[in-house]
């Protein structure tokens, strides 16, 4: 196998929270594919500046606050490459096609509609996703734990899972229903519980649990491509598994001891990025964490951070 190529790539933002794409020249690999701005780092380069050299030669702009946002290994029949890609919040100067290619600004929820490389699809899945994956608490009676939701997304929340096992299976489903109109444009709502409901709630993601994950082994994806695939991770072999179910996030965890988990052994930090290393989709970490260790989770390479507690707004 020749060696990888080392490419750093960008998720460039607006102040609409619009994402730039590039059209790959037809003579190139890849040509006539969309894809997100960036190009091969040099040797003794770092990523950093290689993404800022790239886009002030690609776009014309210079790069002002940019951080990490994921890694991408991808092996093509001819060519390995790792994508280095980093989320672009701010820069100098307008974007514009300095080597002739076209680009787009495009909403990031519409990023599917345009046809990528396959290395650039977990890319895709990052850029529509928020650093911040809420878990709603167990235990709360459904009103509460509606108005409690209700403040959360007025406070900024996009991402919600609805935990709630002491529900029985009816319970659940309505107050499914009725999460579901509450989050209706305004956040994406992963759902947990048995496969066949998912045709009951084709607007809804499926968050899998770690049983599950292990009861699907070798079977195809559960659910349809256009509905969002997420997995309860803890370790290297689980997370295996979600990549071969073809998932489009998971959470990995725990990172610190829990309340809600007091008997699981937490991973600590020092695990994080080398379990992280191994997987290509974007990944939350959970357990004993907040939104002021959104920063350390981004460095370590997971897309943000999951929390109860830290994002309930009782």
């Amino acid at each position: 196998m020749s060696k990888r190529i080392h490419v750093a790539a960008a998720v460039i933002r607006d102040d609409g929270g619009r994402v730039l794409i590039a059209k790959r020249p037809p003579d190139k690999h890849q040509g006539g594919l969309w894809e997100f701005p960036g190009g091969k780092v040099e040797a003794g380069e770092g990523v950093e500046a290689a993404l800022a050299r790239e886009l002030h030669e690609e776009l014309g702009i210079g790069v002002t606050r940019a951080g990490p946002l994921i890694q991408v290994r991808h092996d093509y029949p001819d060519k390995q490459v790792l994508l280095d890609v980093w989320e672009v919040l701010a820069f100098t100067g307008e974007p514009h096609g300095a080597e002739g290619q076209p680009l787009a600004w495009v909403a990031p929820e519409q990023l599917p509609a345009y046809e990528f490389p396959a290395a650039n699809r977990p890319i895709m899945a990052a850029a529509r996703l928020p650093e911040r994956y809420l878990i709603t608490p167990d235990g709360i009676p459904p009103a509460r734990l509606l108005a409690g939701l209700s403040r959360a997304l007025e406070g900024g929340i996009r991402l919600v899972q609805l935990r709630a096992p002491s529900l029985a299976p009816a319970a659940y489903r309505c107050l499914a229903e009725q999460v579901l109109a509450l989050c209706a444009g305004r956040a994406r709502l992963m759902l947990k519980g048995p496969l066949e409901w998912t045709a009951d709630f084709p607007d809804a993601g499926w968050h899998l649990t770690a049983p599950q994950l292990r009861e699907l082994a070798g079977q195809g994806r559960p659910v349809p491509a256009g509905q969002w695939l997420a997995a309860s991770c803890h370790d290297a072999a689980e997370l295996e598994l979600a990549t071969a179910l073809e998932v489009d996030f998971a959470t990995l965890s725990p990172v610190q001891a829990t309340a809600s988990h007091p008997d699981a052994s937490p991973l600590g930090w020092s695990r994080i990025s080398p379990l992280l290393a191994g997987f290509n989709q974007p990944v939350y970490l959970l357990g004993g964490l907040s939104a002021a260790d959104l920063a350390q989770a981004r460095q370590a390479g997971a897309q943000g951070v999951a929390a109860i507690r830290a994002f309930w707004p009782d």
